[in-house]
């Protein structure tokens, strides 16, 4: 299992832990962009991108035997910090739809551009499961 830890007189993070302790299995998820299982991008719109690859992470993990509870990790890679902001609610919606209330550490990257073309954004995962 996985622990948050927050640093005492720190503000309250929101969406996301500053960090998190975990002893298990490790397992690392691969940026995920919004392509369905044929690699096919599921629209050009953000958000729906966005949503699919959190599907993407959460089929890695189920698949791996694992559950929202043992994310420990995710690093987002976006094109535009103004789309993800305009976004930002529907995202966090999609967030709990998926993965519930655990909130993992978490990044957002600006970047110039990513590998798939159409991507508007990509998604990593880490995942710590439990010692079978």
């Amino acid at each position: 299992m996985s622990k948050r830890i927050e640093p005492a007189g720190w503000a309250p993070p929101s969406g996301y832990a500053n960090g998190m302790l975990a002893s298990g299995r490790f397992l690392a998820i691969a940026g995920q962009v919004g392509w369905d299982a044929r690699q096919q991008l599921v629209s050009e719109d953000f958000l729906a991108q966005a949503e699919q690859a959190m599907r993407n992470i959460s089929e890695v993990l189920r698949t791996a035997g694992g559950a929202p509870e043992h994310l420990v990790r995710m690093t987002w890679y976006v094109l535009d910090a103004a789309e993800y902001r305009a976004n930002a609610k529907a995202l966090g919606a999609a967030y709990r739809e998926l993965f519930g209330s655990h909130y993992p550490a978490m990044t957002l990257i600006v970047v110039a551009g990513l590998l798939e073309a159409g991507a508007r954004v990509e998604i990593e995962a880490t995942a710590v499961l439990p010692v079978l």
